[in-house]
């Protein structure tokens, strides 16, 4: 399988970084953004979101991982580990590493338009622009045209170190 390199470890901290501020200027009179990162790739870029939102503003974050089956969002239910919080009146921020067609987003909001939340938000690494569900990306590290044989693969450790590729 060839690997195309589309983003490094650097390019990757600069879309972070730069998103961050986008997101704050977004929300600059919010307390706080509840940030849910949809497993497994959104959860690990949204806690590298996370670092950089709390580096460079004073708006509180909470973060909560959302489990889904990406392939089969109607199979099992999609959690969302809320315990002791509420998403009513509160702005959310969805992460995800790759956007496709914007079914599992799509899915994604589902649960958290349960509550009643004030805004919700929707960021994302990489976008390849192959929208079939009318989602679209409120913050965009990288937008991509690609084939429909093509994917991206973005790769990050645990340390939030890692590379997105084209496959």
């Amino acid at each position: 399988m060839k690997k195309t390199l589309i983003l490094d470890q650097a390019d990757i901290a600069q879309k972070t970084r730069r998103m961050a501020y986008q997101i704050v200027e977004d929300n600059y009179d919010e307390k706080e953004i509840i940030i849910i990162g949809i497993k497994p790739g959104g959860y690990e870029y949204a806690k590298l979101l996370k670092k950089e939102i709390e580096a460079i503003s004073e708006i509180s974050t909470k973060f909560l991982s959302l489990t889904m089956d990406k392939a089969e969002p109607l199979a099992h239910p999609i959690t969302i580990d809320t315990d002791k919080i509420s998403l009513d009146k509160q702005v959310i921020l969805v992460v995800d590493d790759v956007a496709n067609t914007g079914k599992t987003m799509y899915y994604a909001l589902k649960p958290i338009m349960a509550y009643a939340p004030k805004k919700v938000q929707v960021a994302v690494l990489v976008d390849r622009q192959h929208k079939l569900f009318p989602i679209a990306s409120d913050f965009v590290g990288l937008s991509l045209s690609t084939t429909l044989q093509e994917h991206i693969k973005v790769e990050l450790d645990k340390a939030g170190k890692g590379e997105a590729y084209l496959v």
